[in-house]
């Protein structure tokens, strides 16, 4: 029985679709999950590299990125932090970590 993608394609999932609504091109270049657990928490860490397009709204998408809601079902986005940028003439390459916990 299938159980769903997992957390590393719904991280990429809502991120595609935060960018998506905000008007942001923006692709995924490189994207790695680790697992972890803890006593009362099971999730995963996420380390994507993005690029979204050098205008003023790709550069503001990512500065909110931290503090935007991404839902995703059966996880919690509990941290999402730009964590280095790097700016080219017509594109913004960005780092992202994540951490997700299971909710479901």
């Amino acid at each position: 029985m299938a159980r769903g993608p997992d957390a590393g394609a719904l991280v990429e999932r809502a991120l595609n679709l935060s960018a998506a609504a905000a008007g942001v091109p923006m692709r995924i270049v490189e994207a790695s999950a680790t697992r972890w657990a803890s006593a009362t928490f099971a999730g995963a860490r996420h380390v994507l590299d993005l690029e979204v397009g050098g205008d003023r709204a790709s550069r503001a998408w990512l500065g909110a990125l931290g503090e935007a809601e991404l839902p995703m079902r059966g996880q919690l986005m509990a941290d999402c932090t730009v964590v280095a940028t790097r700016v080219g003439e017509r594109s913004v390459c960005a780092r992202v970590e994540a951490l997700t916990v299971e909710t479901a």
